[in-house]
């Protein structure tokens, strides 16, 4: 099955539940930015943008991804200057990079511009001991993901 929205579009892999919506950019009344979240756990209906609310419902085999877009005219800022969703390795994940700790949690974050479009990757692993496993999902289902172009 594939799920489209706000110029994106993802497969949805066997043991995922996936989300897109459009959302108002903060300053052009008439822009949508996208969102999507992706996990392995059912999402619940009141989470934060980052996967506040999720990440505690994961096990240690389970991801959580959240794929956020800027505003258009971030697109040219520094921050975003690696082109092309990222390729997603274990070695990218730390507990470190949570927002705040949770259980045995591992994050990763990455900034990159596609087709003139600024996004942010935030992706939890609800084990970092097993983030081999979890890099691997989060990358399989990154790699069914396509951006249109503005």
């Amino acid at each position: 099955m594939r799920l489209t929205g706000a110029g994106l579009a993802v497969d949805l892999p066997p043991g995922w539940e996936v989300r897109v919506r459009g959302q108002q950019a903060s300053g052009r009344a008439a822009t949508r930015n996208a969102l999507l979240h992706a996990a392995t756990v059912p999402l619940p209906a009141d989470r934060g943008d980052f996967g506040s609310g999720v990440w505690e419902l994961l096990g240690p085999d389970d991801a959580f991804v959240a794929l956020l877009e800027y505003d258009e005219e971030d697109a040219d800022a520094v921050l975003f200057a690696a082109a092309g969703l990222p390729a997603v390795r274990p070695s990218d994940f730390s507990p470190a990079a949570m927002q705040r700790t949770v259980g045995a949690c591992s994050g990763g974050q990455w900034f990159f511009r596609l087709h003139g479009r600024a996004f942010c990757l935030y992706a939890v692993l609800g084990s970092h001991s097993r983030r081999a496993a979890g890099a691997a999902r989060v990358a399989a289902l990154l790699r069914t993901v396509a951006v249109e172009a503005r």
